[in-house]
């Protein structure tokens, strides 16, 4: 940071606590709710709304657990977000499985196939400019401090 802004960081005992944890604890907390109670009405809202902001708090920082390292700006991250929000939006407006019809199934194994050759073609490219684009990152990357 550039030292204009106060810090907003949690710390315990020297030890920066990343929303990460909070994710995790939220996590923890709903499964524990769902795990020994059925919530029904506002309390099921509230619950969803909840392990939504959990698994935002935690996929934010995926790069970081991915890696095992504090660095906070990975492009991993950012894929994860997109992937699991997509992923979630496909599903909540996915007909059930009840529902679905062959056609239905053709579309969803052609849309898999489409994401797995995006998949690699992304990874080949970021690996090639990550090979490019390597020697630069180090020169302005801040080094922490010991």
């Amino acid at each position: 940071m550039s030292g204009r802004l106060p810090d907003i960081h949690s710390h315990f005992r020297g030890t920066h606590l990343h929303h990460l944890n909070y994710g995790i604890v939220l996590l923890a907390g709903v499964g524990a709710v769902l795990l020994f109670n059925r919530p029904t009405g506002r309390w099921l809202s509230a619950t969803a709304i909840l392990y939504g902001v959990g698994l935002a708090l935690t996929f934010d920082e995926f790069g970081m657990w991915l890696h095992l390292n504090a660095d906070y700006w990975q492009r991993a991250s950012f894929d994860a977000v997109v992937a699991i929000g997509s992923l979630l939006g496909l599903l909540a407006t996915a007909p059930t499985l009840k529902q679905f019809r062959p056609r239905h199934w053709a579309t969803a194994t052609a849309l898999v196939a489409a994401l797995a050759v995006f998949g690699v073609l992304l990874a080949d490219s970021l690996r090639s400019a990550g090979r490019r684009l390597e020697p630069y990152l180090e020169r302005v990357r801040p080094h922490q401090q010991p």
